[in-house]
């Protein structure tokens, strides 16, 4: 049975999200602030997916995201009251893998936790790099260097770059970059696409000239 940590202080929005997982057949666990899910991801780090608000006491959910990541790589699915971009921004730089705004149908809820919990994990076999002037993607390792530094980067970013690499110098429509990075049943919308291009191109630096716009299409990494 697949886990899922809900981390909310309040206790309405925890039992209406355990109502609906266990519906779908999760098992669910609770934490009360950023802190405590900390301390049990600590403690329990098999959860597959994390729920988690971001306004809470304690430790807000931007931080507890950021310090779970360093423990294990687990998804994150942000609640917040807020839709701006710059929230949106910082959610992911702090490595959280989809967001969600209050109030939110909770059926939706758990088709985007279905869909985060059936993503594919990478592929184990032979090392798989590409190299490209002083750009260094290991696909096995999950890694991306410039001029032999490592970048850092979110999952989701990772995963974006990966599939732009594997299909280089091909036009990828922005319906298909969604359904095959966030997948099919992906029930966000357009801006999350456009604000992951936007850190994917800050992290790549000089690089961002291979990150193509094709507008009214969707974008080519050229190369």
């Amino acid at each position: 049975m697949k886990k899922i940590l809900v981390v909310d202080d309040e206790e309405k929005i925890r039992s209406l999200i355990r109502k609906y997982g266990e519906f779908e057949g999760y098992e669910i666990a609770e934490a009360c602030d950023g802190m405590d899910a900390i301390e049990k991801v600590k403690a329990n780090s098999d959860y597959d997916v994390i729920i988690m608000d971001v306004m809470m006491p304690e430790l807000d959910g931007f931080s507890a995201c950021s310090e779970i990541k360093k423990i294990k790589d687990i998804p994150v699915i942000m609640l917040s009251a807020r839709g701006e971009e710059y929230d949106r921004i910082h959610g992911f730089e702090a490595g959280v893998d989809d967001y969600v705004v209050k109030p939110f149908s909770p059926k939706e809820l758990m088709m985007r936790v279905n869909v985060v919990t059936s993503r594919s994990k990478s592929d184990e076999g032979a090392v798989d790099i590409f190299r490209y002037e002083g750009l260094e993607i290991n696909f096995t390792a999950r890694t991306v260097s410039i001029d032999g530094e490592r970048v850092d980067m979110s999952p989701k970013e990772y995963e974006l770059l990966f599939y732009l690499v594997r299909n280089k110098n091909i036009a990828l429509e922005r319906e298909r970059l969604i359904t095959e990075v966030w997948g099919y049943d992906y029930y966000g919308d357009d801006r999350t696409l456009d604000t992951h291009i936007k850190l994917l191109r800050n992290s790549l630096g000089e690089y961002r000239r291979l990150l193509v716009t094709l507008r009214g299409v969707g974008y080519r990494f050229e190369a």
